[in-house]
């Protein structure tokens, strides 16, 4: 007689579950399922370009300030149309906002396509091509942000924000890993022909989206109501510590700009595409074992330490003297900047009401993307006067020391725990209550088979 094996002890299972990211919300939402395989056609795509543009400025001007100088044209497009984004996010239909988005940026990697098949490139378009980019990317953003929270339950927003990373994290790293060969042997053209398909690809899949309308009594877009969205994060100063915090460690300690001035310094060129894909290595270690992150209460905390911890890392990259070494401390602080964002992203989607959440995308826009847009031109001018080294050392030290005054002066940032919060609970309580809750949205009719959420 045989007999089955015995089943694995459920305690190594329980302890394995503990840690594995949390696939609550792929199990209970099809439509988050759509988005994040939606979504990561498009990351990889994006990260190609992301690592070709500097590169080719580079190539035609041998300047670092240059180089930085994408950074400075990329930020007032994507203060204004940021802000503007996320009052249209909740005034209009979400998913119409985000198709219209996607086939501009598209429109733009052709063009990008086409300057580089030039007999002599030209400099101008890509200035041109950043700066709207990041005009449409500041329009897109917040819609793309405020639809999660209605495909996904209130108490898996966690795992949802961990599991989106995890997509974008997947296309960072395989995106400028590929472009580092890619670039080095076919060139730039092909970087921007992958792209230019990966958006036709996320326009198709985004059309399938089921509409996401405003709420009932929304209003137009308007400076006014813009300006209530922002007078709404004053309020909440735990939100605004959120913000700063990430607003300054991107300031300081964002070196992207110069890696292919700091792979040269180090005598290791091949070491470029490592360098860009280090960070989103240690953010995905991070979302692979994500699954602790449900538990935690005192995200505010957490946020303020990772920040810090993302500082010193930075700084030690900066002062390492070995390539190898260089890239470890960069995938340390890629980690650090991941458990930062995960509990960013819960503070938002547990506790900004439906009727707010474009605005306050926006405004958080100005953080997560305005943040990196001052750090490139931070790093490349003071790269130009103290060297390449330096610059990246320094800012690591500067953001730890930000964070520390930050934290100091925004007590509720440190307080902040989400089972007790007074938003979070009342958001708890609106996510069980009917569909006639005062912030929920004009029923859109039902649902037709095969259609999903937006690619992020």
């Amino acid at each position: 007689m045989t007999h089955d094996p015995p089943p694995p002890p459920a305690a190594p299972r329980r302890r394995l579950a503990a840690v594995l990211p949390d696939l609550a919300p792929w199990r209970t939402s099809r439509d988050f399922r759509l988005m994040w395989w939606a979504g990561a056609i498009t990351v990889f795509g994006s990260f190609l370009t992301f690592v070709a543009v500097p590169l080719q400025v580079k190539e035609l001007t041998g300047s670092a300030f240059a180089v930085g100088a994408l950074g400075a044209v990329e930020l007032v497009p994507l203060i204004v149309f940021g802000l503007y984004g996320g009052a249209l996010a909740d005034a209009m239909d979400r998913r119409r906002l985000i198709v219209w988005t996607e086939a501009a940026l598209g429109l733009l990697s052709v063009l990008l396509l086409l300057n580089s098949v030039l007999p002599h490139p030209l400099l101008w378009p890509l200035y041109v091509a950043a700066a709207a980019t990041s005009a449409l990317t500041g329009l897109q953003r917040p819609a793309l942000n405020a639809i999660v929270p209605r495909i996904v339950p209130h108490d898996q927003l966690a795992a949802a924000a961990a599991l989106n990373s995890l997509r974008w994290q997947i296309g960072a790293i395989a995106g400028p890993a590929l472009a580092g060969g890619l670039l080095a042997y076919a060139g730039l053209r092909w970087a921007y022909t992958i792209d230019a398909a990966t958006y036709a690809a996320s326009v198709l899949l985004s059309v399938r989206i089921a509409p996401s309308p405003a709420a009932r009594d929304a209003g137009k877009p308007s400076l006014r109501g813009i300006a209530e969205g922002a007078r709404y994060a004053w309020s909440r100063k735990e939100l605004l510590g959120t913000y700063a915090i990430d607003l300054s460690a991107m300031l300081f300690a964002f070196p992207l700009a110069i890696f292919p001035f700091l792979a040269d310094e180090l005598d290791a060129p091949w070491s470029l595409g490592l360098m860009y894909a280090a960070l989103p290595a240690g953010s995905c270690l991070v979302s692979l074992t994500s699954g602790w992150t449900s538990r935690v209460r005192r995200q505010g905390r957490a946020v303020v330490l990772a920040a810090a911890a993302w500082g010193l890392a930075m700084a030690a990259a900066g002062q390492a003297a070995h390539v190898w070494l260089v890239l470890l401390f960069l995938t340390l602080a890629g980690a650090c900047d991941m458990v930062s964002g995960i509990f960013r992203s819960a503070m938002w989607n547990q506790t900004i009401p439906d009727e707010l959440r474009g605005r306050l995308a926006g405004i958080e826009l100005l953080s997560y993307a305005v943040g990196p847009q001052l750090g490139q031109v931070r790093v490349g001018g003071m790269a130009a006067l103290t060297g390449v080294r330096t610059s990246v050392w320094a800012g690591g030290a500067m953001c730890f020391a930000a964070v520390a005054l930050l934290a100091l002066a925004l007590p509720k940032l440190l307080a902040y725990d989400a089972a007790t919060d007074e938003h979070a609970r009342r958001l708890r309580e609106r996510a069980t209550a009917p569909d006639t809750a005062p912030d929920a949205p004009a029923d859109p009719g039902p649902r037709e088979p095969g259609t999903g959420p937006a690619p992020a």
